[in-house]
Order: structure tokens, then sequence, then C-alpha cells
């Protein structure tokens, strides 16, 4: 029986470009439904009744959600190619930890940096940046988290790359003048097709986050 797998989705989602990035790293082939957040399908609702929330993958008619478990299926339902968490059981806790660590951070943090103005963007700015720094050192010298190949690390971190540059310019500092190595990694996966193919331009995220301003009274 052909496989069938559904990817719904919003297109500057960081959480939905993990899956996208997996299933590309897999080679699968799926159909991409994008959402209207405003607007839920009648699918969405019936797939993720809990939480309401995108992406969720469908696979074979069963859904799967929260975009940390997806990759973590996708890797264990097609694991003959590109494996993306290590088979060491300590290595895999330690990917773990810090991918979990990135869901808890990165999101909450930038959006505070372009949601916020004056002193509460400053305190912002500062906390984004000291997680940045934190998962460089993680980093270290490596040219992926995992090593030698993108892994599950990778995939739940690299789509943020995609909002960089709306956090810079809404917050007004660069990146890749506190966090050199970062940016190199990151520009290391975009090399990949799996990833560049998955992110949006970064301008269009920056357009999409100035009609939120706007739409949010935050100009």
């Amino acid at each position: 029986m052909a496989e069938e797998v559904v990817l719904l989705d919003f297109w500057p989602s960081p959480f939905g470009m993990r899956s996208r990035i997996a299933l590309a790293e897999k080679g699968i082939k799926y159909e991409y439904k994008e959402e209207d957040l405003r607007n839920k399908s009648a699918l969405l609702l019936q797939m993720n009744p809990v939480h309401k929330k995108i992406p969720v993958l469908i696979h074979n008619g069963k859904p799967v959600c929260e975009s940390l478990i997806q990759v973590q299926y996708i890797d264990e339902v097609w694991h003959d190619k590109a494996p993306l968490l290590p088979s060491d059981p300590y290595q895999k806790a330690t990917a773990r930890f810090w991918a979990d660590y990135i869901d808890k951070k990165i999101y909450d943090l930038g959006s505070r940096v372009w949601k916020t103005k004056g002193e509460e963007q400053a305190t912002a700015k500062k906390e984004f940046i000291e997680s940045l720094k934190l998962i460089e050192r993680e980093l270290g010298d490596k040219p992926y988290f995992g090593g030698e190949s993108l892994g599950y690390v990778d995939v739940a971190f690299i789509p943020f790359y995609s909002w960089f540059y709306a956090y810079e310019k809404c917050g007004n500092f660069s990146i890749e003048a506190e966090c050199p190595k970062l940016i190199a990694w990151a520009k290391r996966c975009m090399q990949k097709e799996s990833v560049a193919k998955s992110l949006p331009d970064q301008q269009k995220v920056y357009d999409f986050i100035l009609q939120m301003k706007k739409r949010f009274g935050i100009e």
C-alpha cells in the first residue's frame, strides 16, 4: 500500500519547517496543505482537537502533533535513510535536551524582541543573545550539532534562521556579530537542499512580521 503523508502547516512557522526538513532529508513525498490560522480548517480541528495548532503530520490517516515529536516519528518510521537522532542513548538524550531548550527559549524570546519596545525589548534582546551564545557553545567547532552530519538538533534549530533577519531589524542588532559560529553553521545548513527548500526567504518573513506588528498596533 502506498504511503499517504500530509502536512498541515503555515508557511512562516519555524515549527512546520522542522517537519518539512525531516521529510526532505528522508526523501518522503507528501501533500502540503497551507492553513489559514484565522480560519482553521475542519481537517486541522479534527486532526489536532487538543491544541488546534499546526503543524500536523498525517500518516496514512493518523495524526502526529507537535513538531519535535513529528521529527522523531519521521526518523523512526523512515529509519533506513539519513538518521537524525543518534543511536547512543546518552547522545540521544543530549540531543533531546537541546531541542527542548530551543523549543522553550528561542521562539518566545525572539517574539519578545519584535513585539516590544524600549527597556522591555532591551531585556528580551539580552536574554535572546544569551540563549544563542549557550547554543553556540554547545555547537563548539563541530560542523553540525550532532557531529559530521545534519541531525535532530540542527533540524530543531535551523528554521529560526529564517527569522533572524526580522529579529535583527526589529531589535537593531547583529546576530553574526554576537554569534559568528552560529551563523557559519546556519549557512552550512542552508547549503543542503533539504534545508534551503524548506525555509522561506528572510525578507518575506520580515514582511510578515511587519504585517503582524501593524495588526497588533506595535509599530
